[in-house]
């Protein structure tokens, strides 16, 4: 019998892997100082910082976290301005052996550093914020997707958008879908399974609605094979670009909206299921840490990636044996924030036992593009340094398609690589629809 059948309905304290350390002296005020006496300088957060390896100029995480805390206990201290060169993949976070909570010591300081010490007129402020706010922008051009395809892997522009922003000409944009996900939704109608006790509410995040639908729409029928009724509320950005780039009012008006809508589905038996791993994070980790809103704590432990609740709840294993797929081999490349949950070996382990397929992971190496942060024309150089160990696997594995579950990670995969690159989903609905 599968854990579905028989829920257990752990309590929240009981899911979550984590403790956040509380951040606020009072509602309004952050205060993480007392969290950095835990630190005892071992240094296993900058050996295992991908910035640090590659930047001899990059003061690394301790510095960034415990350090600068310790710092401001004698005085109202500048934040260093080196904390807008952390990228934000969290890694040291699972190096730290004493549980010191540097991301979110990162988050909060990169807050601080950009509300108190960043020209709000300068350049470089101005194009984070439109990067943070990738929604805004592909709500927009998601309208008239070819015009908008066209335009921003125009030459010309961008050009221009490197001279005047900041943005790298080196990448070209992901291309917007002709339609979204959520248009899509609604075209077929909604949900065509109904069940009382198989719930999951779908957080799909911005990439998936905008960009790769494909990846979404994979969800919904694999969710559907096993009888799933599944919600697709309202929603914002997760928040991960604007933790990276210190914009924390933006990451705060989102999580509100996201908070209520899936506290309310929670109530109603629904569990949350992200199928980017960045924004499971976000939900799970991120959210408790930095905001106090009702229902956070409870979304924070019904929120699950997509294939790790089915391992959970179906036995996913058995279905997996029993099916085949045309022979096709894989570059397989576990995002930072997978590893922040212990997922990193999960698509591996379930597809290495799928007739016709032959996978390899290509390594725990950073892949280097951090969301936003390989997009800026002063970070590429530091992010492709970074990436070269993982285009360095994937070029030497059998298989010609990479694959992961972040869509940044997969830009850089394409980028580095030139393979088409496979979210575990759509080998999934291959395998099992």
């Amino acid at each position: 019998m599968s854990d579905a059948e028989n829920p257990s309905n752990p309590t929240p304290d009981e899911q979550t892997d984590f403790e956040p350390v509380q951040v606020f002296d009072d509602e309004t005020e952050m205060d993480l100082r007392p969290g950095a006496d835990n630190c005892y300088k071992c240094t296993s957060c900058d050996t295992s910082c991908p910035v640090a390896e590659v930047d001899d100029d990059f003061p690394g995480p301790k510095f960034q976290g415990p350090e600068q805390w310790r710092l401001k206990r004698k005085g109202d201290e500048d934040i260093d301005d080196s904390i807008m060169s952390c990228s934000n993949c969290m890694r040291c976070d699972n190096a730290c052996p004493s549980s010191v909570p540097l991301s979110q010591m990162h988050n909060t300081a990169r807050g601080e550093y950009v509300d108190e010490q960043m020209d709000k007129l300068s350049r470089e402020y101005i194009r984070n914020r439109i990067l943070s706010n990738y929604r805004i922008m592909a709500e927009i051009g998601s309208k008239v997707p070819r015009l908008t395809n066209f335009a921003l892997n125009n030459s010309v522009v961008q050009k221009v958008n490197e001279k005047v922003l900041g943005i790298t000409s080196e990448r070209d944009f992901p291309e917007f879908a002709q339609q979204t996900f959520r248009e899509w939704w609604h075209e077929r109608g909604g949900a065509r399974v109904s069940s009382e006790e198989k719930k999951i509410a779908y957080f799909h995040g911005c990439y998936s609605n905008y960009n790769t639908p494909e990846v979404a729409k994979a969800l919904v029928r694999v969710f559907e094979v096993f009888g799933y009724e599944i919600a697709v509320p309202r929603q914002r950005c997760s928040g991960t670009p604007m933790f990276a780039n210190g914009m924390l009012d933006d990451a705060e008006r989102a999580a509100e909206v996201n908070v209520s809508e899936f506290s309310d589905l929670i109530d109603e038996g629904y569990d949350v299921i992200a199928s980017c791993t960045s924004c499971s994070m976000s939900l799970r980790q991120e959210y408790p840490e930095l905001f106090e809103f009702h229902g956070t704590a409870e979304v924070s432990a019904h929120t699950y990636e997509a294939m790790e609740y089915l391992r959970i709840h179906e036995d996913l294993e058995a279905e997996i044996e029993n099916a085949s797929v045309e022979e096709q081999s894989f570059a397989y490349h576990a995002p930072c924030h997978a590893r922040n949950q212990g997922l990193e070996h999960q698509a591996v382990e379930l597809f290495r036992e799928l007739d016709g397929v032959n996978i390899e992971d290509v390594g725990d190496s950073c892949s280097g593009i951090s969301g936003t942060y390989g997009w800026k024309d002063e970070k590429y150089d530091t992010s492709m340094k970074i990436g070269e160990e993982m285009f360095d696997h994937m070029e030497h594995a059998e298989g010609n398609v990479g694959m992961t579950e972040c869509p940044t990670c997969s830009m850089q995969m394409e980028h580095g690589t030139g393979y088409d690159i496979k979210h575990p989903l759509q080998l999934l609905e291959e395998a099992l629809v």
